[in-house]
């Protein structure tokens, strides 16, 4: 078996067009991480690549490992979903590095605009997501209660002190990097909240030195850890609860609306580096239905569209 069979043994695309295509839902993924309270698991649902996701995540398995300490890169590559993995990856990467300072900027000179873009997607993303329950019952909505209750209480959380050990990074990354697969959940927005947000991003400016290398290298073995360990269990769930993990996914959705409401006071801040960072905040009815209000509701709309016509897309194609 040569490099090219070991390559097409894993599931992806197929032709250039589904090369680009499965790009395009990585740069969906990327944009979405950037911003704070949105998660690219849900942009993930809502382009039809989750389950694909959750399986190539888990192809890193022991007979992953096994074939890297043989060397038998050959069979490594065989047994990673790398065909799906690294094109998606290479849109992400993409989206980051090109349009986060582009979505940051947007985020301080035309917050309410931003936000009501993603409120519309993140409001589509919840019918479209909730339709693949399959069966209404009490049971799912119940399950469907309990997760939006978790999620709203979670997003209204005030970012604490913690301790900046290595096993704490590690315990940080591990729980952060669960949540960015968590559709609703922002991965940034729980390291915020566990109090290792600034001391991460500030170890990534300054990777150089032997302390921050270390500090990035626990935190990147945390993430792998906690996401090959969680995508066993979501993949366990979905597969023999179906119904229940995407009603409670569907309910993390619904919850994590209260972060992304485009109308917000700020309550308390904090000046960390030179930079503003808001610790609470609380939503507010908009200050004038005026222009700057259609233009948001406009939005909101255009953000719905999206999702209805991607969904709509991803059908016609399944069909």
């Amino acid at each position: 078996m040569n490099f090219l069979q070991a390559w097409n043994k894993g599931p992806g695309p197929e032709s250039a067009r589904e090369y680009l295509t499965l790009i395009l839902k990585g740069l969906c993924m990327g944009v979405a991480d950037i911003i704070p309270g949105v998660s690219g698991g849900t942009m993930a649902f809502i382009t039809g690549i989750y389950d694909n996701l959750i399986d190539s995540i888990r192809s890193f398995n022991g007979r992953f490992i096994k074939c890297l300490l043989k060397l038998d890169l050959k069979g490594a590559i065989a047994e990673a979903h790398l065909k799906f993995l690294l094109p998606l990856l290479l849109g992400i990467m993409v989206a980051m590095v090109s349009m986060a300072r582009v979505i940051h900027t947007l985020l301080v000179t035309h917050p309410v605009q931003v936000w009501s873009l993603f409120f519309g997607l993140i409001a589509a993303s919840i019918f479209v997501v909730g339709k693949r329950v399959g069966e209404f019952s009490l049971k799912n909505v119940l399950f469907g209660i309990a997760g939006a209750v978790f999620s709203f209480l979670l997003v209204g959380l005030i970012p604490v002190t913690t301790p900046d050990t290595l096993w704490f990074v590690f315990i940080c990354a591990s729980i952060s990097i669960c949540a960015m697969i968590l559709p609703g959940i922002s991965g940034a927005f729980i390291l915020l909240l566990l109090g290792k947000y600034e001391f991460v991003t500030g170890a990534i400016r300054n990777p150089a030195s032997i302390e921050n290398a270390a500090v990035l290298l626990v935190f990147v073995c945390g993430c792998a850890f906690g996401i090959s360990l969680f995508s066993r269990v979501l993949h366990f769930l979905l597969e023999k609860h179906h119904a229940i993990t995407v009603s409670l996914l569907t309910g993390f959705m619904a919850g994590a609306m209260r972060k992304i409401w485009p109308w917000k006071e700020v309550l308390d801040s904090v000046v960390i580096r030179g930079k503003v960072h808001v610790l609470s905040e609380a939503n507010v009815l908009p200050p004038a239905y005026d222009g700057g209000f259609a233009g948001a509701v406009l939005l909101m709309v255009a953000g719905c569209a999206a999702v209805i016509i991607l969904e709509w897309v991803s059908s016609a194609k399944d069909s």
